[in-house]
């Protein structure tokens, strides 16, 4: 996921970085920064699979920080767990859900779906040179 620095607040050893990824703002919380890190600053975001959640609906009074809208491209279903391929404009994103989730939520490809990631399961992989 590529992002652009927005905004970091820093108390103590605490960082909350705010990013802009296609007009989402995104948050992530951090104990360290990278040297060379600064509002304006291009990154590579990332974000493991399974802390990609899913709701068919947006949800106001949560208290994760990141939610977007994606798409669904393609679901593959093995006897446990569903593997969920979204996209967010260019960007492809995955997702690993229980199958049984997948089910009860109805997913299927071309959905519109929100995502929902917490502000502490996203990272900085590296800062791009612009």
């Amino acid at each position: 996921m590529i992002a652009r620095v927005k905004s970091i607040q820093t108390s103590d050893s605490l960082n909350i970085i705010e990013f802009d990824f296609y007009n989402n703002i995104f948050k992530m919380m951090s104990l360290d920064l990278i040297e060379n890190l600064q509002v304006g600053s291009r990154v590579e975001l990332l974000v493991k699979p399974t802390n990609i959640s899913i709701s068919k609906n947006h949800i106001e009074d949560i208290s994760l920080s990141n939610q977007a809208l994606a798409k669904i491209i393609s679901i593959n279903s093995g006897k446990l767990l569903s593997n969920i391929i979204l996209e967010i404009n260019d960007t492809k994103l995955e997702s690993i859900i229980t199958k049984s989730s997948q089910e009860r939520l109805n997913l299927k490809e071309n959905d519109e779906v929100n995502i929902l990631i917490k502000a502490s399961d996203l990272s900085i992989y590296r800062v791009l040179n612009d």
